[in-house]
């Protein structure tokens, strides 16, 4: 199965559901994982249905027209609960104020809540299955609830809170006549906490970055069966490390098989900041392939066999780009694997990617100059653009060309950026303030950019949003640069506190940033 990320912030209609369901099937998955979070209409919480949220209509039509496959729900009934934590009828649930992605899991009122969801989930899919999440719980024991005394014989306090809220929830959709399933991530950190869940409990072990040869062996040791959960490397990434991606899934598939583990589960992750599944399409089909070959390989037999290569070593991933033409396959080398090799803040790390979230997340483009104007303004970014103009030019469709032309927009405007502070700090605001001018239609570029691919795939609705912000940002910058860039305060504000959004004129002290717990 693959596993389609709709938490993150996507909207898909009935028809792009239509479209993941046939891909899922000509893959060759027999099931499709919906990770929900937020993004879905529960009956339980109308106070949380963002616009364009997957409803119980959506789903229990696609089980209509898709009869032979399984739409399995990723519900989450602790951590990563925040789309719910940060409305003003949900933050009575969380474990802390103003901070973090995790419920009490000692409040009764979410104890009752996420029993309801179970209700909900239950009666809307019809899935053997029903994934009750778990993972990420970094804040159990945090709040004054939550006291899991000594933590019994072991003495992990957390490894008790956490069994004493899943350990019911898993039995609840056992006694309904379904089969729990959860993340395996907390209970490697706290294993106590597994003498808590029913041996019927299936677990996903996600491993991104290494094979889950070793970690799976450990739950299938104490009697669970296992899904070896590998990602596509998206979040980390500019568009997807394909290399990398392709490692981590056929390191899984392996392990799989050497285990006889129960299946594998392909994740894909936040399709937000400019994520484009359009593009991903082929990826996920590519990794259909490299499950199905490793079922069907003879003893000896190589799993991949392909025509296209990256760096000497052939590839599946990139020859299922290659069938679709050769535009295609050029397009996903230069950003999949070229891009990647550039370095810098495009190279392959276990975090989000910094360029995306620094222009965007944080409501401060000028964040993305502050950290990677050095890097971007040198060799990197020259590297960097020529291979993006050579992406342009080989996209295969508008939505192919949309991912390579935000990235190349990031890059001119932290080298615009730059430009207007070196003649900031030279003292002709002028020049500044004429050379941010053309970043209002870098933002206006991305912002379209963002409402093709809502409407082409269902993509982020708060991109659109997220770009309007930007381009409002540089235009208050421009017009303070005008207002105090001349030294009228009878100081020079540094560059990066002028395009601040806490920017106060005549706080020479900058008291916001100094005074950080102001924030906390």
């Amino acid at each position: 199965m693959w596993t389609y990320d709709i938490a993150r912030e996507q909207a898909p209609t009935l028809e792009h559901m239509r479209r993941f369901c046939d891909t899922t099937l000509e893959a060759g998955y027999n099931a499709i994982g919906l990770y929900l979070e937020h993004r879905f209409a529960y009956p339980s919480t109308p106070w949380a249905h963002g616009l364009g949220c997957l409803s119980p209509e959506t789903v229990q039509q696609l089980q209509r027209e898709y009869p032979g496959l399984q739409i399995i729900p990723f519900v989450n009934l602790l951590g990563h609960f925040e789309g719910m934590l940060y409305t003003e009828y949900g933050k009575r649930f969380r474990e802390e104020r103003f901070s973090g992605m995790q419920a009490c899991p000692s409040n009764p009122e979410f104890v009752a809540l996420a029993q309801s969801i179970i209700d909900d989930t239950i009666s809307i899919f019809r899935s053997e299955i029903i994934h009750i999440g778990g993972d990420e719980t970094w804040q159990l024991g945090k709040c004054p609830l939550c006291d899991g005394g000594d933590g019994g014989e072991g003495g992990d306090r957390k490894a008790l809170i956490y069994g004493r809220h899943f350990g019911p929830l898993a039995r609840r959709v056992l006694d309904k006549g379904r089969r729990p399933a959860v993340w395996g991530d907390m209970y490697l950190r706290h294993p106590a906490a597994l003498e808590s869940m029913p041996k019927e409990t299936l677990i996903f072990d996600w491993q991104y970055f290494n094979s889950p040869l070793e970690t799976s062996r450990k739950f299938m040791d104490k009697g669970f069966e296992v899904v070896c959960c590998p990602a596509l490397h998206t979040y980390n990434s500019i568009w997807l490390h394909l290399e990398k991606s392709e490692e981590n899934v056929s390191a899984a598939v392996e392990a799989a098989k050497e285990l006889g583990a129960f299946g594998v589960c392909v994740t894909t992750w936040e399709c937000g900041l400019f994520g484009n599944y359009e593009t991903l399409i082929p990826a996920i089909r590519g990794c259909g392939q490299l499950v199905a070959a490793s079922a069907t390989a003879n003893d000896g037999e190589s799993r991949t066999s392909g025509t296209a290569r990256t760096g000497g070593k052939k590839s599946i991933l990139l020859d299922v780009y290659a069938a679709e033409s050769e535009r295609h396959r050029e397009w996903a080398e230069l950003m999949g694997v070229e891009l990647q090799n550039v370095g810098g803040v495009f190279a392959f790390s276990g975090t989000r990617s910094s360029l995306k979230v620094r222009l965007l997340l944080q409501a401060n483009p000028f964040l993305a100059w502050l950290h990677h104007a050095e890097e971007l303004t040198g060799p990197v970014g020259d590297r960097a653009l020529a291979i993006l103009d050579r992406a342009i030019q080989a996209a295969p469709s508008a939505a192919y060309r949309g991912v390579s032309e935000f990235v190349r927009g990031a890059i001119e405007f932290v080298r615009f950026a730059e430009q207007a502070r070196q003649a900031y700090a030279n003292g002709i605001p002028g020049v500044a303030t004429a050379s941010l001018a053309p970043c209002r239609q870098i933002f206006e570029n991305m912002e379209k950019t963002a409402r093709a691919t809502n409407l082409a795939i269902g993509g982020s609705l708060a991109d659109i949003e997220r770009c309007k912000v930007a381009k409002e940002h540089v235009e208050r910058v421009i017009k303070r640069i005008k207002e105090y860039g001349d030294g009228s305060l009878g100081y020079l504000p540094a560059f990066e506190v002028i395009t601040h959004p806490r920017f106060v004129a005549h706080d020479q002290a900058a008291w916001w940033l100094i005074n950080r717990w102001a924030s906390e």
